[in-house]
């Protein structure tokens, strides 16, 4: 068996897919219920769910073509290193003040979110790599 790394970033994506997906669902259905728990607002989680989906449905997209496009690889790794900063200096700016629990969350997130950035980056290397 040989290795494909175009085979391992679309493996890489469809994971990005299904958890932005399911993160998103989940954000838009429970926000109210989530809000008092993680001590976020919840139109803040209401509207971060919501922008999930679409995004799910590009990376979907992107992950499920025989070559993923280079552009698009770099457009979802740079989606995915803002929504961490973002996430990161929600924390920071004072804007929100989370419960210790919503504090774990919104860094856990932040951190599941840059790994999967950094693995689709590799991804791409490594696919480019083996195309020269």
């Amino acid at each position: 068996m040989t290795y494909d790394p175009s085979r391992w970033l679309r493996r890489i994506l469809l994971v990005d897919a299904a958890t932005s997906a399911a993160m998103g669902l989940l954000l838009v259905v429970a926000a109210s219920p989530l809000a008092p728990l993680l001590g976020l607002p919840a139109a803040l989680l209401d509207y971060a769910g919501l922008s999930l989906i679409p995004f799910a449905a590009l990376v979907g997209w992107v992950a499920t073509r025989p070559q993923p496009p280079r552009p698009g690889v770099w457009a979802i790794i740079a989606c995915n290193a803002v929504w961490s900063a973002d996430s990161i200096l929600l924390l920071l700016s004072g804007y929100v003040a989370p419960t210790g629990l919503g504090t774990a969350f919104v860094v856990a997130q932040a951190l599941f979110v840059a790994i999967l950035a950094e693995l689709e980056h590799v991804g791409l290397r490594r696919t480019a790599a083996s195309m020269a």
